[in-house]
């Protein structure tokens, strides 16, 4: 293994790059206001207490700095280089930068892998030049970073022209551009980021690397980032377990989410999109919190950084609007936020309480009655907060200006005297309002809809957290299917029916019985043996989708129409498949269910085994009504993944049939997961489709199985 991919060293070098105690801008410039220039700027202006060694033949001095013509000139190994060059310059430069020891770089240079095939192959030439050189780079095509605590200002960034205080944030961002605007936006809204990095092409160093360093920041609290793809998705799950054992929330806005967002991705920055079920399905099972836009990320980021963790998800409100409270009651149940009623004891003091005019059941509606006695509001609030049925509130106001001082010391008293997390929700605050409530550790967020968006982020990463630590040692036995894969050793593609089902039986996984015949007389015996109506099916390699072909008759009972069965399914096939080769039918018992299920193995570039369950059977398609998780995963996981489905309340019973066992359901899920994971070096792709499921029956009664 090339020592590039140590870990130790790859910590390293991170570490170097995000806190370096010394820096060379190689390329520097003595115009301040250029690429090459700024960070210079930067770095003086903010006060950056390192050593600052600047490169260029061009120049003896700049700004009062000794230029040096080459870097075998500095006497010092410097902790990190800034490369502001040509792109045709980058490589001889990491080449040098080898040969001084300097472990890290950021390559602001553009004209790699976005402008084309000339690029890819200069940026393969760069990563081939760094892996030997052992210089490990951010970018290129990147601009930069910035480490507020330490006034590390490797960037040319338009956000750094402004104050770029430090606090608890860290924030890194696939696109320059779209990253500096949500970092102008933090910076509006008073959040401060400690970390601003812009990765870029992510030739070396990743998303998720450079993440992992930053988290472990004790000055950190929550991390968030931009993501135009993923390019190691074992790498984000190590990282959001990570977020999860340091109680660091992640939260991530990453687009692509259709067709032609994806498209839009891959060609910016060379980034690659994921297909985005996959990803949000990782996700939900390693906490990963998902913000639509940029917006909703830093509405969520506050709430994580000012409210502390709820208990449950029962949430109360409180407004002076009976619109607002719908709009918001209306959204928490579109999201499973519980609204429950209040005890009798609350609603009886809120009756005291709230005007005549107003409502006393959640949501409370205090009316505009409490400027002129804002105890009604202070007294409303506690009351809520003190009920048992509820985890956590959301009070929603408006305006206001002239009762700013009145309603910040009011707030400020009620955080103090509870212990339950409050949320306000003030639109068209002022801004000495919001001022004032940060500076009390209050969150204080725009908007009905936004602030209900922002506090079920909390309370989902708050259930999952407590649900993955107590999920850590619930696991199966680890299933030695690769052993049993070794039987098809030589095989390529479709394994045959007979073969599969017997290695998935032999897992535990509850498969038909199955019979393979290669003529009439051999599918009239099996019929026999099974004494009951049967199913055949086209047996053949080249033929996965039995249906299409006409190669599929059920409810056969007779001598007669099993012979005729076997010819109509052996001449269609040939029809639909001429030059397939049919190696015979497969004759089952008829088997019956409640409902149809298909569980599913995907192999994902990105992040490996991928395991789908979902209703529909045949229907499969065209229903999309499935979930997915990252193979191997507990019965806790898979009962989260039933749950997920749209017809879930089929398991209830419908029109008088039996509930399913979901338990048994789940765990038949949880099985395949660890088949799945045990057999990736092979496995391809696995349908369990349908499997039939009843009160007390589970049965997969067609697979198909395809293998590396």
């Amino acid at each position: 293994m090339n020592s590039i991919a140590n870990p130790v060293q790859t910590a390293h070098a991170i570490k170097a790059m995000l806190s370096p105690q010394s820096i060379v801008i190689m390329g520097a410039s003595e115009q301040l206001t250029k690429i090459n220039g700024r960070p210079l700027k930067f770095l003086l202006e903010k006060g950056y207490q390192g050593k600052i060694f600047l490169v260029n033949p061009k120049y003896s001095e700049i700004a009062g700095l000794t230029c040096y013509p080459s870097l075998d000139k500095i006497d010092a190994i410097p902790d990190m280089a800034i490369i502001a060059l040509p792109a045709s310059q980058v490589c001889e430069t990491i080449v040098a930068l080898g040969n001084k020891g300097v472990p890290s770089a950021i390559v602001f240079s553009s004209g790699f892998g976005e402008i084309g095939p000339d690029g890819k192959e200069l940026e393969k030439e760069l990563l081939e030049v760094a892996r030997k050189s052992g210089v490990r780079i951010c970018g290129p095509n990147c601009l930069g970073l910035i480490n507020a605590f330490e006034s590390v200002y490797a960037t040319f960034s338009q956000y750094a022209d402004g104050d770029t205080h430090s606090g608890p944030v860290g924030f890194v961002s696939h696109s320059g551009a779209f990253g500096t605007a949500i970092a102008a936006l933090a910076r509006r809204r008073e959040i401060g980021l400690g970390y601003f990095v812009n990765t870029g092409n992510e030739i070396d160093l990743g998303f998720s690397e450079i993440m992992q360093e930053i988290l472990l920041d004790p000055r950190i609290k929550v991390v968030a980032g931009y993501l135009e793809g993923i390019k190691d998705g074992f790498a984000l799950k190590k990282l959001a377990k990570s977020a999860i054992e340091h109680n660091k929330p992640l939260v991530l806005t990453k687009v692509g989410r259709l067709g032609a967002g994806a498209l839009a991705a891959a060609s910016h920055t060379g980034s690659l999109a994921v297909e985005d079920g996959l990803f949000d399905a990782v996700a939900r099972q390693y906490g990963i919190i998902r913000a639509r836009n940029e917006e909703q990320m830093l509405d969520i980021l506050e709430v994580m950084l000012y409210t502390s963790p709820p208990a449950g998800n029962r949430l109360g409100i409180i407004t002076q609007s009976g619109g607002a409270a719908v709009m918001m009651a209306d959204r928490a149940e579109e999201l499973g936020l519980v609204m429950p009623r209040l005890t009798p004891e609350s609603e009886d003091a809120l009756k005291d309480i709230v005007p005549g005019f107003g409502a006393f059941k959640n949501p409370v509606d205090v009316t505009g009655q409490f400027v002129a006695n804002p105890a009604i509001l202070r007294d409303s609030i506690n009351v809520m907060l003190a009920d048992p049925q509820i985890d956590i509130v959301i009070i929603w106001l408006q305006l206001m200006t002239n009762h700013v001082d009145l309603l910040v010391n009011l707030f400020s008293d009620i955080r103090k005297n509870n212990v339950k997390p409050f949320v306000v929700c003030w639109v068209a605050a002022p801004e000495a309002a919001i001022a004032g409530l940060h500076k009390n550790g209050i969150a204080v967020l725009r908007g009905a809809e936004p602030v209900v968006d922002a506090v079920s982020a909390l309370v989902w990463h708050t259930q999952t957290r407590r649900e993955l630590l107590q999920d850590q040692g619930a696991s199966l036995p680890k299933i030695n299917s690769v052993d049993v894969l070794s039987s098809v050793t030589g095989l390529h593609g479709v394994v045959p029916t007979m073969t599969a089902f017997q290695l998935l039986a032999g897992e535990g996984i509850p498969m038909a019985k199955v019979t393979l015949a290669t003529s009439e007389d051999q599918a009239v015996e099996a019929w026999r043996m099974t004494a009951g109506p049967v199913v055949l099916k086209i047996e053949s390699q080249d033929i996965t989708h039995k249906t299409e072909a006409k190669g599929v008759h059920l409810n056969l009972n007779d001598e007669v129409s099993i012979r005729n069965a076997f010819r109509s399914i052996m001449k269609s096939a040939a029809a639909y498949a001429p030059k397939a080769v049919l190696s015979g039918v497969i004759v089952q018992q008829m088997s019956k269910g409640d409902a149809e299920l298909v569980i599913g193995v995907k192999r994902d570039a990105t992040f490996g085994m991928m395991v789908m369950v979902g209703f529909g059977g045949i229907l499969i398609e065209v229903l999309k009504d499935v979930a997915w998780r990252q193979a191997p995963f507990s019965e806790a996981i898979a009962m989260q993944m039933l749950n997920e489905l749209r017809m879930k309340a089929l398991f209830d019973g419908v029109r008088g049939s039996a509930p399913i066992d979901k338990f048994a359901l789940a765990k038949l899920i949880s099985k395949v997961s660890y088949f799945a994971d045990s057999a990736s070096s092979r496995l391809i792709e696995l349908d369990l489709n349908p499997i039939l499921i009843g009160e007390d029956s589970l049965l997969a009664v067609d697979c198909v199985m395809v293998v590396d």
